[in-house]
């Protein structure tokens, strides 16, 4: 028998036959409310659907309904019940499960999360820990990673549902290669990407960055990357000894010799040389060389101003470099305006076929200037200084001040290394 057919609401417990036996109304739909869980009812359209739903009020005393589900074989009115009170509870303790339902139907991809910070990050509005704005250097490596590797394993999952296990399934996969690729980033350019542990830790100690940011946007409570076991990078210790610097002095002669182009060189000898990072010396610019007082005063390095004592040998380098040139960056474009870009490739090319320096890396050559100094027995804040650390004491000190003390030691160095990449290094003798 079926249910008295009365648009509008009354109470009655709902059970597996109430539900049954309610039947629609043509023209409008029919509401049954639960006798014993307020707010807990059954609407019936006149189509014939029948749907589970909750009414209440929320903190701004507005009624609120949610629909819980349609009655079926997955769905059924004791569990129904078990979901309504679940909500009822929820809404008396001042949630809105409605307004809530809302914001996960509409929320953020961590693809949108990830363009978000991006447009931010390029309008300067974010900051890192000493308050300055991104740089655009530290932007384009970070679109890298988020083009690369984020968005094509994690790009389609919402920001709360995004959970440290998934975090944990991206780091493997990209451990495994899973975002290798070969792309054609511009008329003349290739990206290789590669996975591994250096990269899966690289990328995820920057993703953890976008999520903190996340949680600061209210988009979720908390960070999913915290716990995460990043893999352990390999830190390679780069000596190279008088061979290798030898090996290296010769492929820039051969290089020389086949009219490469100028900029490669003089970039690998520079950074040989002073121990600069390879942007220092490629974003170079003729207003921050300062021959006279023997050294460079870069406006913006990885750890903002710094100013780089010249040893005799770095400047020599330098001073033929400058004549190629009358405008501009130190090192320009081979093709447009701009600085050169090339170096990776070129490097390759020279160092490749020879094994004593098939792995030197311009970051290498930075490593080496440093084992170079501590070879020559300069102390660790002396070395730091050299090479633009930031730290605080007597390296802030001699950051701010060149003194001579400073210049002599960038002269032994510079001295040493010239001597060995020109293979003139005096020989030991032997004792009679």
């Amino acid at each position: 028998m079926a249910l008295t057919r009365l648009p509008g609401a009354y109470p009655m417990k709902i059970s597996k036959a109430v539900v049954d036996r309610a039947d629609p109304v043509p023209g409008s739909e029919i509401f049954i409310w639960d006798s014993q869980l307020v707010g807990f009812g059954l609407r019936v359209k006149s189509s014939g659907t029948k749907s589970f739903v909750i009414q209440y009020r929320n903190a701004a005393g507005r009624s609120r309904r949610l629909t819980l589900g349609k009655y079926g074989e997955k769905f059924t009115a004791d569990q129904a019940r078990i979901k309504a009170r679940k909500y009822l509870i929820e809404a008396a303790d001042g949630a809105d499960p409605a307004e809530a339902r809302r914001s996960d139907r509409h929320a953020q991809t961590i693809k949108d999360l990830c363009e978000e910070y991006l447009d931010k990050a390029e309008k300067g509005l974010l900051l890192t820990r000493r308050g300055n704005a991104k740089k655009p250097s530290t932007i384009y490596t970070d679109r890298g990673r988020i083009d690369r590797h984020i968005i094509p394993l994690l790009g389609s999952k919402s920001i709360k549902g995004l959970t440290s296990s998934d975090l944990r399934t991206f780091v493997q996969n990209v451990i495994v290669g899973k975002t290798a690729a070969d792309i054609k980033t511009r008329q003349y350019g290739r990206a290789i990407v590669k996975g591994g542990p250096g990269v899966a830790a690289r990328t995820m100690g920057m993703f953890g960055a976008i999520l903190n940011y996340a949680v600061e946007q209210g988009y979720r409570t908390d960070n999913p990357a915290r716990g995460v076991v990043r893999p352990a990078g390999k830190r390679r210790s780069i000596h190279l000894d008088a061979d290798r610097y030898a090996a290296m002095g010769r492929a820039l002669k051969a290089a020389e010799a086949k009219a490469e182009r100028w900029q490669p060189l003089a970039i690998i000898r520079l950074i040989a040389l002073t121990g600069c990072r390879a942007g220092e010396i490629i974003n170079l610019d003729r207003s921050e060389c300062d021959l006279r007082g023997h050294c460079l005063r870069l406006g913006d390095s990885k750890t903002g101003a710094s100013v780089r004592p010249l040893g005799r040998a770095a400047i020599q380098v330098l001073e033929d470099a400058l004549k190629e040139t009358t405008i501009g960056p130190v090192f320009p474009a081979t093709r447009g305006g701009g600085n050169y870009r090339g170096l990776t490739k070129r490097r390759m090319g020279m160092f490749e076929n020879d094994p004593l320096i098939a792995d030197v890396t311009p970051h290498g050559l930075r490593h080496a200037f440093a084992s170079v100094a501590d070879d020559l027995g300069f102390t660790e804040p002396t070395i730091a200084a050299l090479l633009g650390h930031s730290r605080r004491g007597v390296t802030r000190g001699y950051i701010t001040k060149l003194d001579t003390a400073l210049i002599a030691a960038a002269d032994r160095v510079s001295e040493r290394i010239a001597d060995m990449m020109a293979d003139t290094l005096p020989q030991p003798r032997l004792s009679s």
